[in-house]
C-alpha cells in the first residue's frame, strides 16, 4: 500500500510534465529520471545504489534504494548501509550482509528538494523543446508549410502551425498586396531558423524564388519527379516572375508541361501570389537566343553579345520597347537577372524595312500634335517625312517652327 501511495504522489506532483506538448512519454521519463538522479547524487553523493524503474505505458517512475544490512552499531554510511535491527522491520527474515531495496516516496525528500526538481525539470523541458523546434525546422528550410494566421502586427505576422509553434512571416517576405486576418490559412516557404537568445526564430517568406520554385514541384508532377529541371527563378513579388526550365527528354515539352493544358497548372500558381505574371522560358546555353525568350512577350529584331563584359543589346521595333522593359522596367530587369547579361535595348532603325507609328513617338511630340498630322492621313513617321514641309504648313494649322521640330525629331529616328 506504502508503495502504491508513493508512486502515485510522484505522479500527482509532476502531472503538469507528464503530457509536455511534442515531448513523447519515453523522452519524458527519461528526462525525469535523469532529474531525479541529479537530485539524489547531489543528496547522497552518489546515484549507483539507486535503481530508477521507469513505467512508459503508465507514465510513472519508482526509486528504489539498495543497501547492505550490518550488525547494529556498524553503520558507516547510512545511505549504503542499513542496521540490522531497522531492516528487520521492513523484513523479518533480513539477515546481515544481505541486500535490502526499500522503496522512496515523495514525502522522503524535502519541499525545497521538490521544489529544485521541477525547475531543473521544467528547465531541461524548456531546452528540450527548443532543440526540437530548431532541429525539426532546420530540416525544413526549403519547405512549403501551412499555418494558421494568430497574430498580425505592422512589421510581421505571427503564425501557428498543426502542433502550434510559432512562426514569423516579416513584411519584408511578403508579397506587397498579401493581406491577411486572424485565423487565415497561409502557404509559405521556410526561409531559416534563427535563434535570438537562445530561441529557435522560425522565419517564412512567401517572395522568395525558393517559393515559387516549391509551388511549381506541387503543381507540375514531372517537375517533382525531376524529369523537368528548373535551371533559374527570379522575381519581383507580386508583378512579375520568369523561370527557365529545361527537360532531357526530349519528348517533354518543359513549358507546356509548366503550364498545363489552357494554364490549368500555372493558375493556381497565379492565384497564389496574388495574380504575378509568371513567364515560363525554355534554358538554352546559346545566349542570343536565351536573352531573346528571357525579353518575352517583347519580339526581338536582333542581338548583339559582348561575352567579355557579359554586355547585350538587343534591338526591337518601336512598338515592341515598352513590351521588352515592361510596367515599371520588370521585364527588362529580371530577363537580365535570368540570363546574368546586363541588357540595353535600342529601337530598330532599318530605314529599308522600318516605319515608326506616330504614337511612339507621344513622349517627345505633344498629342494634339500628333492628331492633327493624323487628320491628314499621316499615321507613321516616314508617311509625315514624305511630305514637303510648306506642304505640312497648308494642310495643317500648325506652325512652321512646329512643323520643324516634328520633321526634326521624326528624322533622328532614321539617322
Amino acid at each position: 500500500m506504502a508503495k502504491q501511495e508513493g508512486k502515485m504522489s510522484l505522479i500527482s506532483t509532476f502531472q503538469e510534465f507528464k503530457e509536455f506538448k511534442n515531448i513523447d512519454r519515453e523522452t519524458m521519463m527519461r528526462i525525469l529520471e535523469d532529474v531525479f538522479r541529479h537530485m539524489l547524487i547531489k543528496r547522497f553523493g552518489t546515484d549507483e545504489n539507486f535503481d530508477i524503474i521507469v513505467n512508459i505505458d503508465k507514465g510513472d517512475l519508482e526509486i528504489w534504494r539498495n543497501r547492505e544490512v550490518v550488525e547494529d552499531g556498524n553503520l558507516e554510511d547510512d545511505n549504503l548501509e542499513i542496521e540490522y535491527s531497522k531492516a528487520i522491520k521492513i523484513e523479518p527474515d533480513y539477515e546481515v550482509g544481505e541486500e535490502v531495496s526499500e522503496e522512496m516516496h515523495m514525502a522522503d525528500f524535502g519541499r525545497r528538494e521538490i521544489l529544485t526538481i521541477r525547475q531543473n525539470l521544467a528547465a531541461k523541458i524548456q531546452e528540450l523543446e527548443k532543440d526540437t523546434i530548431y532541429k525539426k525546422y532546420s530540416a525544413k528550410i526549403g519547405e512549403i508549410i501551412s499555418g494558421e494566421v494568430y497574430q498580425v502586427w505592422k512589421r510581421e505576422v505571427l503564425i501557428l502551425d498543426e502542433e502550434y509553434y510559432e512562426l514569423i512571416l516579416p513584411k519584408s517576405e511578403q508579397i506587397p498586396s498579401d493581406f491577411y486576418r486572424k485565423g487565415d490559412v497561409i502557404k509559405a516557404v521556410v526561409s531559416k531558423v534563427d535563434l535570438r537568445n537562445n530561441n529557435p526564430v522560425i522565419i517564412l517568406s512567401r517572395t522568395s524564388p525558393v517559393f515559387l520554385e516549391k509551388l511549381f514541384e506541387q503543381e507540375v508532377p514531372e517537375v517533382y519527379d525531376g524529369l523537368i529541371t528548373i535551371k533559374n527563378i527570379v522575381r519581383a513579388p507580386g508583378e512579375r516572375a520568369k523561370i527557365a526550365v529545361e527537360s532531357y527528354d526530349d519528348r517533354i515539352d518543359p513549358v507546356g508541361a509548366c503550364v498545363g493544358i489552357k494554364g490549368s497548372r500555372i493558375h493556381g500558381i497565379v492565384r497564389e501570389l496574388k495574380n504575378e505574371n509568371i513567364d515560363v522560358i525554355n534554358y538554352t546555353t546559346n545566349a542570343s537566343l536565351y536573352i531573346t525568350r528571357s525579353l518575352s512577350p517583347a519580339k526581338l529584331s536582333s542581338v548583339t553579345i559582348d561575352e567579355e563584359n557579359m554586355k547585350a543589346d538587343v534591338y526591337l521595333k518601336p512598338d515592341q520597347v515598352s513590351l521588352a522593359i515592361g510596367k515599371g522596367g520588370h521585364n527588362i530587369k529580371l530577363a537580365g537577372k535570368l540570363t546574368g547579361y546586363e541588357i540595353d535595348v535600342y529601337r530598330d532603325t532599318d530605314t529599308d524595312t522600318e516605319d515608326v507609328a506616330l504614337a511612339d513617338f507621344n513622349d517627345e511630340i505633344d498629342q494634339w500634335i500628333i492628331d492633327e498630322l493624323k487628320s491628314i492621313g499621316c499615321d507613321t513617321a516616314k508617311s509625315v517625312l514624305a511630305i514637303p514641309i510648306d506642304e505640312l504648313v497648308t494642310r495643317t494649322d500648325l506652325e512652321e517652327e512646329t512643323i520643324n521640330e516634328v520633321i526634326r525629331i521624326l528624322g533622328s529616328e532614321f539617322e
